[in-house]
């Protein structure tokens, strides 16, 4: 199982002292904490996409190809890239080219953001969200698997003989999450494709994320990628630590109250009952987190969120160590122990390389997708644009 941190890049004024960090401290602060994700063991280091303030990521690939330089053994992900306003012939190039950069340390999520504005920004219709997720992906996956793509549809020029260069590493595109908050079509898409589904668990009830993730598991096993245990399964989360559970809540708050996303809502007891945010001790951390297994079942990928809503970066890195030194090694030993016994480990370039050279050989005829997005035993992926 995988632990990692992922960060939104919000630029925030400190609620205690007023000050927001420069965009430029912000960028170089979302860098220092990748290296320290990787200094004290966690696995990996995820980046949002945003094109407006209060937010600086507007180029995961910058920022994780910066980061590969100055890592060693850190995964790089996102947390999201865009596959609604992005093209996806320049996602297939940029994270190829990063996925060499990175010697294969690179996956990424894909999402539709939760900033509408951002769709006429670069020509779309918000309206077509569903529809662009799914027929963009539908390129991007024959982008990495072909070498030569001719390609037609509704919101792109077509393609004719088209290469993507340069090519996945070693011819093993990125592995790719459908990140989701909300949205059952996403999750029914992960399933169609036998990618992994990353429920951000964040903002929701326990209740919605245990449904999204149970229709992923069974859709997963209708299209015969394995059982609903082999699914791959993400989960985001919040938490926020001191050694005393009343310090934490006692520091935490104002950040909580004046944060830009739920900040002047619902107050942070409620907040952290309705929602698997977690203000305490490492201890009770550790506990909510396993608790999480009891609904969603046995899955891979556990990614937190711990510099947002201003916390100076001393604080983010005293998180970091709590997280290092004293929850992920427990986290790790019990949900190893707990793990169920057909459940797949978290993908890397490495296990799917060796997957890859363990399958036997398919024909280019069988291997080769439909260009609508649609199988050919199976039309369900289109329906949920209708």
């Amino acid at each position: 199982m995988q632990f990692g941190v992922f960060t939104v890049g919000d630029v925030t004024p400190d609620p205690t002292t007023g000050r927001a960090p420069s965009e430029g401290e912000r960028i170089k602060a979302m860098v220092t904490i990748a290296r320290k994700a990787e200094e004290v063991g966690l696995d990996v280091f995820a980046t949002g996409e945003h094109h407006n303030p209060p937010f600086v990521p507007s180029s995961p690939t910058t920022m994780l190809g910066y980061i590969a330089a100055r890592t060693e053994r850190l995964l790089l992900s996102t947390a999201t890239t865009l596959i609604t306003t992005n093209d996806p012939v320049k996602i297939a190039e940029d994270y190829a080219m990063l996925q060499h950069l990175a010697d294969g340390r690179v996956d990424l999520m894909l999402g539709r953001g939760n900033t509408g504005p951002v769709y006429p920004w670069f020509g779309k219709d918000i309206r077509a969200g569903i529809p662009l997720a799914i027929e963009n992906y539908a390129l991007l996956h024959r982008l990495w698997r072909e070498d030569v793509v001719d390609w037609t549809g509704r919101y792109r020029t077509p393609l004719q003989s088209f290469t993507a260069t340069p090519r996945p590493l070693a011819g093993v595109p990125p592995f790719v999450w459908h990140g989701s908050i909300r949205s059952p079509e996403i999750a029914e898409q992960a399933a169609y494709y036998g990618d992994g589904f990353f429920a951000n668990h964040i903002f929701w009830p326990k209740e919605h994320t245990q449904r999204m993730v149970a229709l992923y598991r069974e859709r997963f096993a209708h299209y015969g990628h394995g059982s609903p245990e082999q699914a791959i399964v993400g989960l985001g989360g919040q938490v926020f630590m001191r050694r005393n559970s009343q310090d934490a809540v006692a520091e935490f708050r104002p950040y909580f109250d004046n944060a830009p996303v739920y900040g002047h809502g619902p107050s942070l007891e409620e907040f952290s009952t309705e929602t698997p945010l977690t203000v305490g001790s490492p201890q009770q951390v550790i506990d909510r987190t396993l608790g999480f297994r009891e609904y969603v079942g046995d899955y891979q990928r556990q990614l937190f969120v711990v510099d947002h809503a201003g916390l100076p970066l001393k604080t983010v890195l005293e998180q970091l160590d709590l997280l290092g030194e004293e929850v992920v090694p427990v986290l790790r030993r019990e949900f190893a122990a707990r793990r169920g016994p057909n459940v797949p480990d978290a993908p890397t370039h490495a296990t799917l390389l060796a997957a890859r050279a363990a399958k036997p050989a398919e024909s280019a005829e069988s291997a080769k997708p439909a260009e609508s997005g649609e199988r050919a035993d199976d039309g369900d992926l289109s329906e949920v644009t209708r």
